[in-house]
């Protein structure tokens, strides 16, 4: 039986209350979120780290207009992707909406599958203050990945072993970081928010098929244009293959350096292999509690609005 929903009542605790849904791609977590967040009187701040970028809908499965249901949602649409945006403005922007939500008695819900997004939020992390140094990110940005692991790896080998091997932006950033203060000092964390965290997943071959399908669906919707569209409107090719998955594998494909056929291959095994590593980097938080569905969210998040301690 489904627990009803609607209102919150006055002995619920909102005080710096925050509910996350997170999961690999492909999961279902937008429309989780926007059904609990019709139930519970809450909006919605979204924790995707290529979403925050204009112009970028289909390839990114960035939520409709529709498909919001009149739940507000931040941190869509936040910067042209001409630009930079890192997770240190994030988290700023992120923070800030969150805050505002809770002034209005509202309760704000946290939704995303970018992890290094997700725990600059829950964990709090306090960022390196390493200046920027465009000379060397610019001299950086010419050098393959091998390259850049191989920089790293000299700088800082301790820091080295935990980066993630296939994000250039962010071994790009360790390497400014070590080359400044000669390593990377470990994140310290100072939480902000009470946290409940959802977790929305399915098993792995259902996970595959969800993919499928929803790549399916993405390709009748136009994405081959929007890319060719955002080339078009000035940003190169090497741009948008830096956003990865379908920005750059379709790019590969426009630019005639594989075929179609090996650029939706290619890009069904590039998502499942995205999805596996946000799986792994997930399981190493044991407070995720894994949901099938809303009934259980529902529950959840009754109990944690009522607990007074939490």
């Amino acid at each position: 039986m489904a627990i009803r929903g609607g209102n919150i009542k006055p002995s619920m605790n909102l005080d710096q209350k925050l509910v996350v849904v997170l999961g690999p791609t492909a999961a279902g977590k937008s429309d989780l979120a926007v059904e609990l967040a019709k139930i519970f009187h809450g909006e919605i701040v979204s924790a995707d780290s290529r979403q925050v970028y204009q112009g970028m809908d289909i390839g990114t499965g960035k939520i409709t207009s529709l498909e919001m249901k009149n739940i507000p949602h931040y941190l869509l649409d936040v910067v042209s992707p001409k630009k930079q945006f890192d997770v240190v403005t994030y988290q700023k922007k992120a923070t800030q909406a969150i805050r505002e939500i809770l002034k209005r008695k509202k309760l704000p819900f946290l939704v995303g599958g970018s992890p290094f997004y997700l725990d600059a939020i829950i964990k709090g992390w306090q960022f390196s203050r390493a200046k920027a140094d465009p000379i060397l990110r610019k001299t950086l940005s010419q050098k393959s990945l091998t390259e850049l692991l191989v920089i790293l790896e000299t700088l800082d080998p301790d820091y080295f072993q935990k980066v993630e091997k296939d994000n250039s932006r962010r071994i790009i950033r360790a390497i400014e970081i070590a080359s400044q203060l000669g390593r990377v000092p470990p994140r310290e964390e100072n939480p902000l928010f009470r946290t409940l965290i959802i977790g929305l997943k399915f098993p792995l071959p259902t996970l595959k098929e969800r993919i499928h399908q929803r790549l399916e669906r993405r390709f009748r919707q136009g994405m081959i244009q929007e890319v060719e569209n955002l080339h078009h409107q000035g940003l190169s090719w090497q741009r948008l293959e830096e956003f990865g998955l379908e920005y750059k594998w379709i790019s590969y494909y426009c630019q005639k350096k594989i075929t179609k056929e090996e650029m939706e291959e290619k890009l069904q095994k590039d998502i499942e292999k995205f999805a596996k590593r946000q799986l792994t980097w997930f399981k190493k938080d044991p407070g995720i509690h894994w949901v099938q569905g809303l009934e259980e969210a529902q529950r959840l998040i009754q109990g944690f609005l009522e607990d007074t301690q939490s």
